[in-house]
């Protein structure tokens, strides 16, 4: 009990600092999710039977708690920021763990619901933690050191997955169980293991809405919007279209956490010398020519290569985050994670099911679709400034503190 002590963000170094909770944390939640991401798809359509259409159903059932993420506002009233997100990340856990027992439609949908409600409020709330206990200075560095380790996580997922698949003859529901139990007896280290941190400013308990965040609003909407053609639509792509099996995804999968763990870093130094308006511009305009090659694309090889530059860019969606650090007022920084969780998923509810439908017509139709909201981000990417701030949150405003001052909502 004496490690649960209250205590201050500065007084605990080492491997028991507050950076350091967070990297465990982060790596506790990517080795319960991304075994479950690499397995997905295959448990779905060679051990239940699923076709495109409940592929699509079943990722917008993955998406409800994303969308409901702004209740977390609310759960915050009953306890403290850090405590919810090790509670998420026992229930991430436990969904992963139970998911290879109920290998039938209806009880697929069910895990996938419990793993999501653990997974979705486990990344408010880490999102949240990092926003208030990294400092301004150094976030972008030490976020791209947070991905990097939760690249290392997804290498080791995906390595073992690769390597014993096969040569163990595992099934779906001894992977899953081995993850999940492994997340769960990580949430319990970091809660016995670490002191309960107080951030330097308290957390307004209610919803937050402003109509300075109105850019940071749409690029979120819009990056959750086009992640979906990538997350369900490009996966389902090379499972159907290129035969590709457990074995080739987390392959894929391993390439991808490889190109992270030596990217991430790096691209948190270049957002703090080149800023969020450029990393963003980058990052858009290289997803329109990914997601229009994925529209055409007939060779299975250049279909992976464009898979791994695909998740590539994802090691600069971070930009956002950092970006929205800059220009939010310090007691923001919960209840709008909460918000921008619900932001993001409000298009991915819709978007699977909608878009699994035009799979059955048309595949081509879904990857332009994802080309041009790659565009409308690029447009709303030019309009980030240069060195964003209270005040200077657009390229339109004009800097003016005297209007920023705490208030529960716009």
């Amino acid at each position: 009990m004496a490690a649960r002590r209250e205590t201050g963000l500065g007084e605990w170094t080492g491997w028991r600092s507050p950076f350091m909770a967070l990297v465990v944390m982060t790596i506790a939640g990517e080795i319960a999710f991304a075994t479950w991401w690499t397995l997905a798809k295959n448990f779905a359509v060679n051990a239940i039977g699923f076709t495109g259409a409940q592929v699509g159903i079943q990722e917008s059932i993955r998406e409800i708690p994303g969308f409901l993420a702004f209740l977390v506002v609310y759960v915050l009233l009953a306890m403290r920021e850090q405590t919810l997100a090790l509670a998420a990340l026992g229930l991430l856990g436990l969904g992963v763990a139970v998911t290879g027992w109920f290998p039938t439609a209806w009880g697929f949908y069910l895990t996938t619901f419990v793993m999501s409600v653990g997974f979705h409020y486990f990344q408010t709330m880490n999102q949240s933690l990092q926003l208030q206990w990294l400092p301004k200075a150094r976030a972008p560095r030490l976020l791209g050191r947070l991905v990097a380790a939760a690249a290392v996580a997804q290498l080791a997922a995906y390595g073992l997955i690769l390597i014993t698949w096969k040569t163990l003859d595992l099934s779906f529901a001894t992977v899953f169980a081995v993850a999940g139990t492994l997340t769960l007896g990580l949430a319990i280290f970091v809660w016995v293991a670490w002191p309960s941190f107080r951030a330097d400013t308290p957390q307004h308990k209610q919803l937050i809405l402003r109509r300075r965040y109105w850019l940071y609003y749409l690029l979120t909407f819009m990056g959750g919007a086009r992640r979906q053609i990538f997350t369900v639509f490009a996966s389902l792509l090379m499972v159907t279209r290129f035969g590709y099996e457990v074995q080739d995804i987390a392959a894929l999968f391993l390439i991808n956490c490889l190109f992270h763990m030596v990217l991430a870093p790096k691209v948190g130094a270049a957002i703090m010398r080149f800023g969020e308006r450029r990393a963003l511009i980058f990052e858009y305009a290289g997803l329109i020519a990914v997601f229009t090659a994925y529209a055409f694309v007939s060779n299975p090889i250049l279909a992976a290569g464009l898979y791994v530059t695909d998740h590539a860019f994802f090691a600069l969606a971070f930009a956002i985050n950092t970006y929205f650090q800059k220009i939010a007022e310090p007691a923001d920084i919960a209840p709008t994670s909460g918000v921008s969780f619900t932001i993001n998923h409000v298009a991915a509810v819709g978007i699977p099911v909608l878009f699994g439908l035009i799979w059955l017509w048309s595949p081509k139709i879904v990857f332009l679709a994802g080309a041009g909201m790659a565009v409308i981000s690029l447009l709303l990417a030019f309009l980030v400034p240069r060195d964003p701030c209270a005040g200077q949150e657009t390229t339109f405003s004009r800097l003016d503190l005297s209007g920023i001052q705490p208030q529960a909502a716009e």
